[in-house]
């Protein structure tokens, strides 16, 4: 058998094996996300709990990002910002100031196809049961966002940030806000607002796997070089050595 051949041989063989490899870490990532997944599912779907008993009154959160929380409150009707999505969409996002004085902003959901205002939320002391998440990073599309004022609010943000609203809002704001039921925003005429729920716990073990797998590919790729490249340096002294003789 020919050097070339051999080398042909010994890279298709390595290259099967560090291939192989590389899918089995992208499986069990696969694996590992789909963990993550299913836990912030479960999270979502516990039964609501009291919110202040997960937020102290210096801002410490307990467990309870990605929870249906419930709180008391009433909404601040000059309080009111339109969240536009990139794909157009907006969010209804409303102040709910509590018993404690602090503010909570809910998005109550997402206005109707056609309609351009946002409606006024309801009046008086209700309870608001929504998933309590944490706020968040700046879209894309923050720039071309309308940011003119209004009774002393922002007319529109790009995503959910507390910053951003603490430059406007003058009461202290709770470390995250929540996100109404379905059910909720339609008693409120509003629709159902599309949750992006924060990263659940995968098994670590399987991200571990991962990285293994990824780590042996890498290492068969080497050795597969090594090898490559060692018939080849042999092959070379051979024909070299069959030359002197003659």
């Amino acid at each position: 058998m020919g050097v070339r051949t051999k080398q042909w041989l010994i890279a298709v063989l390595g290259a099967a094996i560090t291939l192989t490899m590389l899918w089995l870490g992208l499986w069990q990532m696969r694996v590992f996300e789909d963990k993550e997944n299913e836990s912030a599912a479960h999270r979502a779907m516990q039964p609501p709990v009291a919110l202040l008993d997960y937020v102290t009154a210096d801002g410490t959160v307990g467990d309870i990002y990605g929870k249906p929380a419930s709180v008391v409150g009433r909404y601040l009707p000059e309080q009111q910002v339109a969240v536009v999505s990139e794909d157009g969409s907006v969010r209804v996002l409303s102040a709910l100031e509590l018993v404690d004085g602090r503010v909570l902003p809910v998005v109550r959901g997402v206005l109707v196809a056609g309609s351009n205002e946002l409606p006024a939320p309801p009046a008086g002391e209700l309870t608001q049961t929504g998933i309590f998440l944490p706020s968040e990073a700046a879209s894309d599309n923050e720039a071309t966002v309308t940011g003119a004022e209004t009774g002393g609010s922002p007319e529109a943000l790009g995503s959910v940030r507390l910053a951003a609203l603490a430059q406007t809002w003058p009461q202290q704001l709770m470390p995250g806000f929540i996100t109404l039921s379905a059910s909720d925003s339609a008693a409120q005429g509003l629709d159902e607002a599309t949750l992006s729920l924060p990263s659940g716990e995968g098994s670590i073990q399987n991200a571990g796997y991962a990285l293994q797998w990824w780590a042996f590919a890498a290492f068969a790729a080497f050795m597969t070089w090594r090898f490559v490249r060692t018939i080849g340096r042999q092959g070379t002294l051979g024909t070299l050595s069959n030359q002197e003789e003659e």
